[in-house]
């Protein structure tokens, strides 16, 4: 009897373990192997297939399977560009025994935007050699903060140095910037200790470097100017959505995004010329009621021979919303075709740790599956205070997406603890159809027994 029971019991137990947990999967392209984390954008196929609100059936995983720790991330955070770098016109200076190169009168030759054409007597771009002691570089043509300066040493040299750092923006006046900027090029034994960044805090057209110590010539062979870029905002993307109803403008027009975006910003598009006051609502699912998300407000298209000029997109309230289903309704106005409905949001990002077994891949799409929970924005964080504001995980991007159990894996709305309290039920309705059975067995033996 318990042998039957187990029996038929056995299909639940399969179809409880034997169902993948994710509908797709993507590789992830990793920019090397020497970073310890990454960040992967989310694209919006991975948008279309996840199924939580939550974003939680997203999942990072190694070539073994095994998650690795990962978190979702705000595009709030401005990226950081990588700096630029220009080559700058350096002319060196000789110092007189016991001489200080700040006592130099120098006489200067520029053109009209200031740049150094030559540089009469005491400085000389050539000629010097290993007499070089003092630098003077010319930064007039430089575009952009310069946050330091890059000297180019030659491969074997071997330095220990220091100089004040000095600006000016007319050759006569000088003010200190750093009072000691330290030069390192040091080799043994097949190792290098290298130190040939001079930081500069201000701005100046001109800047002289001038040694505080005995040291021998500095070996320059060539300076660059790193220039600090801006940060920049993650960029807007839209979904474009044409009406899936019938409706009209006062009826109301509904549109399908059929993904979980982030979306904060809405736009109305029109193909001829039209003005109407609109409203936008949404909703999570199909039995939800509709929310208001923007407006009212007025979309407009007017063309005319000198162009089109078309009102702006407007931001949602509470944002990012994430609902599929969207409607417009006009307040005021008559529109005489469908509208376009334009829904602007900024890409997401995975921030995971390199644990594990590479090559590593994205899951998402599960009605069970939910990503652990991982300290990833102590760890930004924390990583951000030791390296510096601007520091980020290594940029990944994704490959094409794969199916693994597709709509199956969406459609398993219940949880391992569901799937438990189902098997229980099972075995106690087995158990009591078997002990019926029993109990009729032994009624109908009763009557042939008297």
């Amino acid at each position: 009897m318990k042998r039957w029971i187990v029996v038929s019991a056995l299909p639940l137990l399969i179809a409880a373990s034997a169902t993948p947990e994710y509908a797709r999967q993507w590789t992830v392209q990793l920019p090397g192997a020497d970073a310890g984390a990454y960040r992967v954008e989310l694209t919006p196929d991975v948008y279309r297939t996840i199924a939580s609100s939550d974003l939680r059936d997203l999942d990072v995983i190694d070539a073994g399977g095994k998650p690795v720790a990962s978190d979702v991330f705000a595009p709030d955070a401005p990226l950081a560009s990588k700096p630029t770098r220009t080559q700058v016109p350096w002319f060196a200076l000789q110092v007189p025994d016991g001489g200080d190169a700040g006592s130099l009168a120098l006489i200067a030759q520029r053109d009209a935007q200031g740049r150094i054409l030559s540089l009469q007597a005491q400085a000389t771009r050539e000629g010097i050699g290993s007499y070089a002691r003092a630098f003077l570089l010319d930064l007039s043509a430089v575009k952009g903060r310069i946050e330091a300066l890059e000297l180019g040493l030659r491969p074997d040299a071997q330095v220990d140095a220091a100089f004040r750092v000095e600006a000016s923006d007319d050759l006569q006046q000088w003010r200190t910037l750093a009072t000691h900027a330290q030069v390192l090029s040091l080799q043994q034994d097949g190792r290098r200790l290298a130190r040939t960044d001079v930081a500069l805090d201000g701005t100046a057209r001109y800047v002289r470097l001038v040694p505080v110590d005995a040291s021998p010539a500095l070996p320059l062979q060539q300076v660059a100017a790193r220039i600090a870029t801006a940060p920049q905002e993650a960029a807007w993307q839209w979904e474009a959505l044409q009406s899936t109803s019938k409706g009209d403008a006062a009826k109301g027009y509904e549109f399908d995004l059929g993904g979980r975006f982030p979306i904060e910003r809405v736009d109305v598009q029109s193909s001829g010329n039209a003005a109407i006051e609109w409203r936008v609502e949404s909703r999570a699912d199909d039995d939800a009621p509709w929310v208001l998300r923007a407006g009212p407000w007025i979309a407009y298209r007017v063309a005319d021979k000198a162009g089109a000029a078309a009102s702006a997109p407007v931001g949602i309230f509470d944002g990012p919303v994430r609902d599929r289903h969207w409607r417009l309704i006009a307040q005021s106005g008559r529109a005489t075709e469908a509208p376009t409905l334009r829904l602007g949001y900024r890409p997401e990002v995975v921030v995971f740790l390199a644990q594990g077994t590479p090559p590593y891949a994205l899951v998402a799409g599960s009605a069970r599956a939910r990503r652990a929970e991982a300290p990833l924005p102590r760890l930004v964080e924390a990583m951000q205070q030791q390296r510096g504001d601007q520091w980020r995980p290594a940029a990944a991007t994704l490959g094409t997406g794969v199916a693994l159990a597709g709509d199956a894996a969406l459609a398993q709305h219940m949880t391992p603890q569901d799937w438990r309290q189902m098997l229980l039920w099972g075995v106690l309705v087995i158990g009591a159809l078997v002990v019926g059975f029993l109990a009729l067995q032994v009624l109908r033996k009763a009557p042939e027994q008297r």
